[in-house]
């Protein structure tokens, strides 16, 4: 794979300078929980092979002022972080909270790591935390399956610091003078999403982000989360007599739970935002998708979910103009400074109180198995890695879901964040079981 290109996509370049204009980014973290002693070398041959596959590499900055960054190659942390200490089972779900803390870095490392909790009941739970800016949902999905099935992937990127700095700067120079073509249709698409987003612009303004600052790590805060587990049949069985799919009644619930938390429009329709991947056979880039944005009625969606399946439906299949509207600025991902980015975040989010979703259906299941055997249970979770009640409060709160099917069982994890509370996980799990309730649902909720 010799002369590869190293150069950063412009969807990735966007995703790490929003990191560092934030001082913050969002983490993408599996964990499975095993009710039996893990193979400890088994996850080592797990953790060896993740170091050589999607997950492989860090940025490398560019010297050039608006050039774009490059990956180099990064074989992960020496050894897998294994606690001192045995905890209760019970912890389980704590532990993954504080795991979310520990620093990830795309560019100084760790750009991701593995880490073990053992049970003093015999059992242990495992977590794998990546920055976003390496991978997306999908990406993430791959390399376990990969590095789970003992398969390798050598990316072909440079070591760190390959280029001398006189390099960097012709190389990337000269990348800058190429891209003008893309400048241009960028701004093109940068004045058609102003004008066409005006009034999320305009709503959005007030949630600009300030400059990041040195956090107080006694302000930090953990958004409540948690996991229920749903049997895949039951689940099967619902959305069938619903007359839905699995993604409509993902969505259906993420649109209940939206309406328990407040997180309505005028009309009292929720908006649900979703990731669309766009990633193909030998793609590399670390975020290959789009996303849409759906306006769901919650009032009926425990009665029917054909309006919900109609409207996921519809929203598909307008996504080729959307796509366009939404990653055509992304050229200039380059050129932005770090004041505009902060400025943009409130319109990523959106206009409102938006709901993320992130429904990855039916894994391989060679993703539930690090150790090489199967775990009992997996939890699939998108998170803040470190952030104030301010910050969340500011944008207006959040409402996150993600879920998975693997080994029999539907993996639900929620977490949410109401601006000014209360927030708890007890407040959140009777917000969960109620909704769950209300679709004839029966879970246990971690």
């Amino acid at each position: 794979m010799a002369g590869v290109d190293s150069t950063l996509a412009y969807i990735d370049q966007g995703s790490f300078l929003g990191l560092r204009a934030l001082g913050r980014g969002p983490l993408a973290q599996y964990a499975w929980i095993y009710e039996r002693p893990v193979d400890f070398d088994g996850l080592r041959r797990f953790h060896h092979n993740l170091g050589r596959g999607l997950l492989g590499r860090r940025i490398e900055r560019s010297p050039l002022p608006f050039g774009r960054d490059h990956w180099v190659a990064w074989t992960g942390p020496a050894d897998i972080d294994i606690a001192a200490a045995p905890r209760p089972r019970a912890e389980a779900l704590d532990w993954l909270d504080e795991q979310i803390r520990v620093p990830i870095d795309p560019e100084g490392g760790p750009s991701w790591r593995l880490a073990v909790q053992p049970f003093t009941e015999g059992g242990a739970v495992v977590t794998l935390i990546a920055s976003h800016s390496i991978c997306d949902g999908l990406a993430i999905t791959l390399a376990i399956k990969q590095a789970a099935g003992g398969e390798t992937w050598d990316l072909g990127y440079p070591q760190p610091h390959a280029r001398t700095r006189g390099q960097a700067l012709r190389e990337d120079a000269a990348a800058l003078v190429r891209a003008v073509p893309d400048f241009a249709k960028a701004i093109g698409a940068a004045v058609t999403l102003a004008r066409n987003s005006r009034d999320e612009l305009t709503s959005s303004a007030g949630r600009s982000a300030p400059a990041p600052a040195e956090i107080d790590e006694s302000r930090l805060v953990t958004v409540p989360a948690l996991v229920a587990y749903i049997d895949e049949d039951q689940w099967q069985q619902r959305m069938e007599s619903l007359g839905g799919t699995s993604n409509s009644l993902f969505a259906g619930i993420a649109a209940k739970l939206g309406q328990e938390q407040g997180r309505v429009d005028d009309t009292g329709r929720v908006r649900l935002q979703f990731p669309v991947s766009e990633r193909t056979e030998g793609d590399t880039r670390a975020n290959a998708l789009t996303g849409m944005t759906v306006s769901i009625d919650p009032v009926n969606v425990t009665q029917t979910l054909r309006d919900v399946r109609a409207e996921l439906k519809k929203n598909l299949a307008a996504l080729s103009e959307s796509r366009f509207e939404l990653l055509g600025p992304v050229a200039l991902a380059p050129l932005i400074p770090p004041g505009l980015a902060r400025r943009l975040e409130g319109m990523a989010l959106g206009a409102g109180a938006p709901i993320g979703c992130s429904n990855l259906g039916k894994l391989d299941p060679a993703v539930n198995r690090p150790d090489g055997t199967d775990a009992d249970h997996i939890v699939v979770r998108q998170l803040e890695s470190r952030i104030t009640a301010d910050i969340l409060d500011r944008l207006g709160g959040t409402l996150f879901l993600a879920a998975g099917q693997v080994n029999g069982e539907v993996s639900l994890s929620v977490s949410a964040w109401r601006p000014g509370g209360p927030n708890s996980k007890d407040l959140l799990k009777a917000s969960i079981g109620e909704v769950l309730d209300e679709f004839g649902l029966t879970a246990t909720i971690e």
